[in-house]
C-alpha cells in the first residue's frame, strides 16, 4: 500500500455510482477529473485536463466562464462562496458586475435519474434594470487519461477531441477498442468548437433587467463514443431541473438523524461518501462493485478486502438503503466468497495480494447476522451465493483451529499487517461471534461439527488475560507457548471487544486494557473503535471538531483531526458514519 499525502486543494467532491467527480476546484468551479469504474480493466479510468490534476495546477477538464459585452470574466477573478446541498451537491454563488451566478454541479441519482453522467447548471440573475446578453462557455482540454488500480498509468494512445453528429463534444482515446469515452452537450442552441485537444461549448442568453436565466451542460460517460453521446442526449432530454429534483429527493431519503446537528453532518457526509465512493457500478457491465475508495489520492485505490467491504462499507449503506445493502452482501459472496479472507482482491474478485485474515473469513457470517437483525430479512440466507459462502467460511474457520486449544490462527490483521503471533485477541473475538451465527444458520449436522463459541470465549479469557502486578489485562496476540504482545493493533483494536459479545463494556479487565492503550490520534480506525469503549463521549467531541479530509475519513490523522495520509477513504468513512451512529443510537452516548 502506498501512503499518499492529502491534496493541498480543498476539493469539492460529488458523484453517483457511475461517475466520480473528486476534483472540483473551489477557486474557479472548474472540473479537473471525472472517473469511472471498468470491470474488464479491473480498474478506475479517469479523464483529466492534466496528469497532475489532483494538485490542481494544470489545465482543467471543464472550466466555466462568462462574456458580458464581449469582455471575458473568469470565475477565479471573483470571490466564490460554496455550500453543499443535501450534504452532497456542491453549489456556489458569485457576483460579476450586476450579475449573480449560482452554480450547481451534481451527478444524477434516484429513480429514472441513475445515469452515467453529471450536470453543470448555472443560474444567472440580473440585478440591474437593463437586459444583458451573456455568453456562458464551458471549455477545457483532454490532457490526460489514466487507468488506476492503486497507482496511475497513463494510456499510451493519443487523446482525441471531436464533434459528434448531435453537436456533442466527444473526448476519447485514438486507439480501438476504447474503454471509455466522454460526451459533453449543452441544454440549448450551442456554438461548439474543437481545436488541438481543446474544446469550447458556448451558450448565449439574454437576461432581462431584474430577470433570471438558466444554462446547463451535460457530461456523460459511455464505453465508447456513440454510447456516451446517446447518454448525453438522454440527460438533455430529461432536463436538469427534473434530474436535480429526483436527486435531491433520493439523497434526502438516505439522510440519518440523531438529534444533534453537528453529529448529523458528520454522519451524513461520511455516509454519502461511502455510499458513492465505496460502491460503484462498472461502466462496461452495470454491476455493483465494492472498492476501498474512488478518490485518487488514496493509496489503497480500487482494491478491496472482505473485512472493509463487509464490516465498514455495507453497514453504512445498510443505515440508508437496506435493499442495496442486501444486493451488496450477495455481490460480495458472488465475487469474493469463493476464497473468504484470503487477502486483497481486485474489484472483480481476482486475488491481488495473498494474506490470510481470520477476520475476513468471519466477516461474512457477522455481516449477514447484522443485516438480518437490522432488517428482519432472514430469507437472505436462502440465497445460494450466501449459503455457499457461509459453509466455506465454516470450513475455513475449522481449518485454522488449533489442535489443542479452541482458538484460531491468522496470518495478517484486517489491515494486512503481519501479526506478531498467530493467535490474536480481535480475530478470535470475531470468530466466536461468527460461530454463533453459523451454528444458528447452517444445517444441523454441520452445526454440530463447529466449535462451541462459548468455548472460544472461555479460551480467550484463559490465554489472553495477562496478570501484571496483580492486575489483569488482555494481550493483543499470543502464540500459546508463552509469547505475548500487548501492542494494540489500530485496525483490530481491543476497543471493539464488546461489539462482538466477547466482554461487556463494564468488564474490569476490558477497561484496564483499553485504558493502557496509547490513543493519541494517528489512525482514524482506532478512534472509531474507541466509540465502543468507556471514553466514547470524548471521542465524539473530538470527531465533531476534526476537519479530516474535507470532512471525510482519512486513514491517518494528526492530534487535531487533520488528514495526514490516505485521505478520501470511502470504506473508512462508512465505518466512521456507522460507529458514530451506533454509539449514539445503540449505546446511548451523547456528544
Amino acid at each position: 500500500m502506498t501512503l499518499l499525502p492529502p491534496p493541498r486543494i480543498p476539493w469539492q467532491i460529488t458523484g453517483n455510482h457511475w461517475v466520480a467527480l473528486p476534483c472540483i476546484h473551489p477557486a474557479d468551479a472548474s472540473i479537473h477529473a471525472i472517473g469511472v469504474l471498468h470491470r474488464g480493466a479491473r480498474a478506475a479510468i479517469e479523464f483529466a485536463g492534466a496528469a497532475d490534476f489532483a494538485e490542481g495546477t494544470g489545465a482543467a477538464l471543464a472550466r466555466p466562464s462568462i462574456d458580458i459585452g464581449g469582455v471575458r470574466h473568469e470565475l477565479s477573478d471573483v470571490p466564490i462562496a460554496w455550500e453543499r446541498a443535501m450534504g452532497w451537491i456542491p453549489t456556489f454563488t458569485c457576483q460579476v458586475g450586476e450579475l449573480i451566478l449560482r452554480g450547481t454541479i451534481f451527478a444524477p441519482y434516484g429513480r429514472d435519474a441513475d445515469v452515467s453522467g453529471a450536470v453543470y447548471a448555472i443560474s444567472i440573475e440580473n440585478r440591474g434594470k437593463s437586459e444583458v446578453t451573456v455568453d456562458v462557455t464551458l471549455s477545457g482540454t483532454l490532457g490526460h487519461r489514466q487507468l488506476r488500480v492503486r497507482t496511475p498509468r497513463a494510456f499510451e494512445d493519443a487523446s482525441r477531441v471531436a464533434l459528434g453528429d448531435s453537436g456533442a463534444v466527444l473526448l476519447e482515446g485514438s486507439s480501438l477498442p476504447g474503454l471509455a469515452a466522454l460526451a459533453i452537450v449543452a441544454d440549448g442552441e450551442t456554438q461548439a468548437s474543437v481545436d488541438d485537444g481543446r474544446y469550447s461549448l458556448k451558450r448565449t442568453v439574454t437576461v432581462a433587467g431584474n430577470g433570471r436565466e438558466q444554462v446547463a451542460f451535460y457530461l456523460a460517460v459511455g464505453p465508447e463514443r456513440d454510447g456516451a453521446e446517446a447518454t448525453a442526449g438522454v440527460l438533455r432530454r430529461r432536463g436538469w431541473r427534473e434530474l436535480l429534483s429526483s436527486t435531491r429527493d433520493a439523497l434526502q431519503s438516505l439522510e440519518q438523524s440523531t438529534g444533534h446537528e453537528a453529529v448529523d453532518r458528520l454522519i451524513n457526509r461520511n455516509l454519502l461518501f461511502a455510499y458513492f465512493y465505496g460502491v460503484a457500478r462498472a461502466l462496461d457491465d452495470a454491476q455493483y462493485y465494492l472498492v476501498r475508495t474512488r478518490a485518487p489520492w488514496n493509496g489503497h485505490g480500487v482494491t478491496v478486502r472482505d473485512w472493509e467491504a463487509l464490516m465498514w462499507t455495507i453497514p453504512a449503506v445498510q443505515l440508508a438503503d437496506p435493499p442495496l445493502a442486501r444486493e451488496l452482501l450477495l455481490r460480495m459472496c458472488e465475487l469474493h466468497g469463493y476464497a473468504p479472507g484470503r487477502g486483497v482482491h481486485y474489484l472483480d474478485g481476482t486475488l491481488f495480494e495473498p494474506g490470510f485474515s481470520l477476520e475476513g473469513v468471519a466477516s461474512y457470517a457477522v455481516a449477514t447476522d447484522r443485516y438480518i437483525r437490522d432488517t428482519g430479512d432472514d430469507r437472505v440466507v436462502d440465497e445460494p451465493a450466501l449459503a455457499d459462502t457461509l459453509y466455506l467460511s465454516g470450513e475455513d474457520l475449522d481449518a485454522r483451529k488449533d489442535k489443542r486449544v479452541p482458538l484460531f490462527s491468522t496470518e495478517v490483521s484486517p489491515s494486512g499487517i503481519p501479526t506478531p503471533y498467530p493467535f490474536t485477541l480481535h480475530a478470535n473475538a470475531v470468530a466466536a461471534q461468527a460461530l454463533d451465527v453459523l451454528r444458528r444458520t447452517l444445517d444441523e449436522e454441520t452445526s454440530r461439527g463447529l466449535q462451541d463459541p462459548d468455548a472460544v470465549r472461555a479460551a480467550i479469557n484463559r490465554h489472553f488475560v495477562i496478570e501484571t502486578d496483580g492486575r489483569s489485562q488482555y494481550a493483543s496476540a499470543v502464540d500459546l507457548a508463552g509469547g505475548t504482545s500487548m501492542v494494540d493493533d489500530p485496525s483490530a483494536s481491543a476497543f471493539w471487544l464488546p461489539l462482538y459479545d466477547a466482554v461487556s463494556r463494564q468488564d474490569s479487565t476490558y477497561r484496564r486494557t483499553v485504558k493502557a492503550i496509547d490513543v493519541t490520534p494517528r489512525v482514524l480506525a482506532q478512534q472509531c473503535a474507541r466509540l465502543m469503549g468507556p471514553d466514547a463521549t470524548t471521542v465524539l467531541q473530538w470527531l465533531r471538531r476534526a476537519s479530516l479530509d474535507g470532512g471525510c475519513a482519512a486513514e491517518f490523522v494528526d492530534e487535531e483531526g487533520r488528514a495526514t495520509g490516505n485521505g478520501g477513504d470511502a470504506s473508512l468513512s462508512g465505518l466512521l458514519a456507522w460507529s458514530v451512529w451506533y454509539a449514539i443510537n445503540a449505546l446511548g452516548e451523547r456528544p
